[in-house]
C-alpha cells in the first residue's frame, strides 16, 4: 500500500476528546503516558496547508516547516514576507538550507518583521551589534542545552529569532524545538484551568548572573528589574494560549508558596520534553532557522565537544505577553 492509498480516518472532536481522556500518570511521577490525539487536528491543518510563493515539508506532527524556492540573500517582497509570516505562526518554526547569508543580509531579513534588539549579556558579531555570536570550540562550551524561551526576563521579550549556521560540526549540534502550544493542550484540566489565572516572575540572573563582575550586577538589575509574565498567555497573533514558563528564567509562580512555586514551575517545563511536542533540526552550514519565541522553547543539545560550531542570532522584538 503506498501513502497515497492510506484510509484516511476522520476522527470526531467528541472521539479526539474521548482518546485524550485516556491518557494517564505514570505511578510515583508526573509524567503522562498515551495516545496525544488533540495534536490531530492541527497535524491535519498543517498537512493540507499551501502556500503561493514557497513549498514547505512538515516536519513532524504539528511543529517544523521546511521551506523550498525562497532565496533569503535576495530581496524579497512584502507579499512574501507577509506569507513567511503566516507560515511562522502556522508551523512555529521554520527553516530553509543553502542560505549562504552576509552578515547584512541576515539583519535585513530579520529587520523585515521588526525591530532587533540587542543582548546585553552574549557578545555580538563585531560588525553588527544586533547579532549574538555563538562560536563554540574545544576551548569554549555551551550552555544552551535546556529548553527556554529566550528572554523571557525582558518587559518585552523577543517576537522571534532567526538563527544562521555559519560552520557546524558533521555529527551532533542539533536544535531541537517543542510546541507550547501543545504543552498547554496536553495538561490535566484542573491544571490548565489553574495556570489560566496564574502569573511567574521571571529573571535574567540565575542563567546569566555568574557571568557579570559583582560590581556590574546592580547596575544590570536597575536595568533589568524582576518581570511579571502570564503563565499561560495568548498568542497575539492565533489568539491560542501557550505555556510561557521555563528552568533558566523563570524564578517563581506568584501566589503559591515557595514548595508549591518549585513543583509547578518544574511541572510545567517537564511538558516541553515529550517528543510528541518537538521537532529536531540537523544543522548544515548556511542553514537558516526562524522560531516564534512564543509558540515554541528550544533547545540546543551539546553533544558535538571538542568540533565547532559558530551560528549567528538576530532577535525580533516583542510585545509583552497577555491573555
Amino acid at each position: 500500500m503506498t501513502t497515497t492509498d492510506a484510509i484516511i480516518v476522520e476522527p470526531t472532536q467528541e472521539q479526539i476528546a474521548t482518546v485524550t481522556k485516556s491518557r494517564r500518570m505514570l505511578p510515583n511521577t508526573t509524567v503522562m503516558n498515551g495516545p496525544c490525539a488533540y495534536l490531530a487536528t492541527e497535524r491535519r491543518r498543517l498537512a493540507a496547508l499551501q502556500y503561493e510563493h514557497f513549498e514547505v515539508t512538515q516536519l513532524s506532527a504539528t511543529i517544523g516547516g521546511e521551506i523550498q524556492g525562497l532565496d533569503l540573500t535576495g530581496p524579497l517582497s512584502d507579499e512574501v514576507i507577509a506569507e513567511v509570516r503566516k507560515a511562522l505562526h502556522d508551523y512555529k518554526v521554520i527553516f530553509w538550507r543553502n542560505q549562504p547569508l552576509t552578515t547584512d543580509q541576515h539583519v535585513a531579513f530579520a529587520s523585515r518583521f521588526g525591530s532587533l534588539e540587542t543582548h546585553p549579556f552574549l557578545p555580538p558579531n563585531t560588525n553588527q551589534p544586533e547579532l549574538v555570536r555563538f562560536a563554540k570550540n574545544v576551548n569554549t562550551s555551551g550552555y544552551e542545552n535546556g529548553w527556554h524561551h529566550d528572554v523571557t526576563w525582558r518587559a518585552e521579550p523577543s517576537m522571534g529569532a532567526v538563527l544562521h549556521a555559519i560552520t557546524v560540526p558533521a555529527v551532533g549540534g542539533d536544535t531541537l524545538f517543542a510546541d507550547m502550544y501543545a504543552a498547554y493542550d496536553g495538561l490535566p484540566d484542573d491544571i490548565r484551568e489553574r495556570v489560566n489565572t496564574m502569573t511567574a516572575e521571571h529573571d535574567f540572573m540565575s542563567a546569566f548572573g555568574r557571568l557579570l563582575p559583582k560590581g556590574e550586577r546592580d547596575e544590570m538589575r536597575e536595568r533589568y528589574p524582576l518581570v511579571e509574565h502570564p503563565v499561560a498567555p495568548r498568542h497575539e497573533a492565533t489568539g491560542r494560549r501557550y505555556l510561557y514558563v521555563n528552568r533558566y528564567f523563570t524564578s517563581r509562580i506568584l501566589g503559591v508558596s515557595e514548595a508549591e512555586s518549585i513543583e509547578l514551575i518544574e511541572m510545567l517545563s517537564r511538558q516541553a520534553d515529550y517528543p510528541e511536542y518537538q521537532c529536531r533540526y540537523r544543522w548544515q552550514n548556511d542553514s537558516v532557522a526562524f522560531w516564534d519565541n512564543r509558540a515554541v522553547q528550544h533547545y540546543a543539545a551539546s553533544d558535538y565537544w571538542p568540533e565547532k560550531r559558530v551560528m549567528e542570532r538576530a532577535s525580533v522584538i516583542g510585545n509583552r505577553p497577555s491573555v
